[in-house]
């Protein structure tokens, strides 16, 4: 039931997650997705050292187009949570807590994830 004339609380189609909560959210998602990524690692390591029949499965799977998302997906969470990471461990010093300097560390750490992801992606 509906009162007339009553505030209604924002909606999230009204509501504008700001950038530290966005970052935050996207931390511990890539801390599942860089464990999940390690699961693969050792899975390609184990086929590395038996060599034939598994190794060219491994690499069958990782040259397709979902193995590549799911590759650039994995690197992109690596270099998300080490720079937010990094941002965290300045935090720890006691420095860069008042609300700009928070935003202005957490579009420092989109940017160089961004930039660190696609220079990595297509340098090696």
């Amino acid at each position: 039931m509906t009162k007339e004339g009553r505030p209604l609380s924002p909606h999230l189609t009204i509501y504008r997650w700001p950038i530290t909560m966005t970052l935050s959210i996207l931390h511990r998602m890539t801390g599942v997705a860089l464990a999940a990524g390690f699961v693969a690692f050792t899975s390609w390591l184990a086929a590395v050292a038996f060599e034939g029949v598994p190794y060219d499965w491994v690499h069958e799977i990782t040259q397709s187009v979902i193995g590549q998302i799911a590759l650039f997906g994995w690197l992109f969470s690596f270099f998300l949570h080490l720079s937010n990471g990094i941002r965290h461990l300045v935090w720890d010093t006691g420095r860069f807590f008042e609300k700009r300097q928070a935003d202005r560390s957490a579009w420092i750490v989109v940017i160089a994830t961004v930039v660190m992801t696609t220079s990595y992606w297509f340098v090696v």
